[in-house]
């Protein structure tokens, strides 16, 4: 649901104050609302994505450069690929969603490809809500959206997201459509890319389905369109620039991602219990940059180093810490309520701890077979 207009355009303010001054606003794409998504308990990086902070550049100011991303090659063949799939007014793209998604219905011959252009992302987003609902009242014909905007309420801020493709079956079914540059190796592909791939993918159709229920709710008494939980991703055939498709079924990383988003704390809370005057701008002195960045609690994993510009940051302080998240969540969750790895050897060493907490009698037992070990080893 939208804020209201008067609290919004509040929390619109305190986000820019906290970007710094005439700072643009960097937008959540789908990839970054999937690492949000991950990690629903970090309030460092829902506050900074939510107020669109660079984190790159953030973390270049603090010290500790981001050491991932596409390289430029890599971004200028996947526009070529994606020119290349949607070539002929999509011909093959859609092609490919007949044979793999939908052969019961009559082959694409001439399908929709209507024109999103529309001034800023609320005006795009409110074009591609009228050009679907326009397909809606028109059943029977194949429609691609070429680069859709769609808006998703994330922890009471809007984020606009920008698919692939998005593509209306004659029935009225949407599929969402995501072209990658990874190749397809005899038919399968890279199991954690493909995971990335669909873990994006959910955020698109959660996005859709907001409008598929707002279009459903409307007077003229039609059924909401159906969303479909199998996305088409599309890659390269081999080594080639042919493209190949593959159907992957999305539901779990959806009921996933949904829940995990429903998790996140709403961005103007945490705005609201920043110390006056907190600014995460790139221009700042470091000292002030870096009280300010650490006046927002982060929960760091090893998995963050994959997925967020500010993980070297997040783990150099982790380690000063002492804190046991830096080995990883299944080992922070053996460990219960000991979260320092000081505080895990004085309980190993029966200092400290409660004998009866299973961690800690664990921890005790371990120190003892090494004990044993170590003295049998030594005879």
């Amino acid at each position: 649901m939208p804020l209201p207009r008067t609290r919004g355009t509040a929390l619109r303010q305190r986000l820019a104050e906290l970007r710094g001054p005439d700072v643009p606003a960097k937008s959540l794409d789908a990839r970054a609302l999937a690492a949000l998504a991950a990690n629903p308990g970090c309030a460092r990086r829902a506050i900074l994505d939510g107020a669109g902070v660079n984190k790159t550049a953030l973390a270049s100011a603090l010290g500790s450069p981001a050491a991932f991303g596409q390289s430029q090659f890599a971004l200028t063949r996947g526009n070529a690929f994606e020119a290349k799939v949607k070539a002929d007014g999509g011909a093959e793209l859609l092609r490919l969603v007949h044979e793999k998604l939908d052969r019961s219905a009559e082959p694409p011959a001439d399908a929709r490809v209507p024109d999103l252009t529309a001034s800023g992302p609320q005006g795009r987003t409110a074009r591609t809500e009228l050009e679907l609902r326009e397909a809606a009242a028109h059943p029977g014909a194949w429609t691609l959206l070429d680069h859709p905007m769609l808006a998703l309420d994330v922890a009471g801020s809007p984020a606009f997201l920008e698919p692939d493709a998005v593509v209306v079956h004659p029935d009225g079914g949407w599929t969402v459509v995501e072209i990658k540059s990874f190749p397809l190796l005899d038919g399968s592909a890279d199991p954690a890319k493909v995971g990335a791939a669909a873990r994006q993918a959910a955020v698109y159709v959660l996005a859709l389905e907001e409008v598929a229920a707002r279009l459903g709710a409307e007077p003229d008494g039609a059924p909401a369109p159906q969303v479909r939980h199998r996305v088409l991703l599309v890659c390269p055939r081999d080594f080639s620039n042919l493209p190949a498709a593959s159907a992957v079924d999305i539901r779990k990383q959806r009921a996933v991602t949904a829940r995990q988003l429903a998790r996140l704390t709403r961005i103007e809370d945490i705005a609201d219990a920043l110390p006056e005057g907190t600014c995460f701008s790139p221009e700042l002195p470091a000292e002030e940059l870096t009280a300010a960045v650490e006046s927002v609690p982060a929960t760091y994993a090893p998995e963050c180093l994959s997925a967020c510009e500010l993980a070297f940051h997040c783990r150099a302080r982790s380690r000063q810490e002492g804190a046991v998240t830096t080995l990883g969540r299944p080992v922070r969750a053996e460990l219960g309520a000991l979260t320092t790895v000081e505080e895990v050897l004085a309980a190993a060493r029966g200092e400290a701890g409660d004998p009866g907490d299973p961690a800690v009698a664990a921890l005790r037992r371990a120190a003892a077979l090494r004990a044993e070990a170590l003295e049998a080893a030594c005879r």
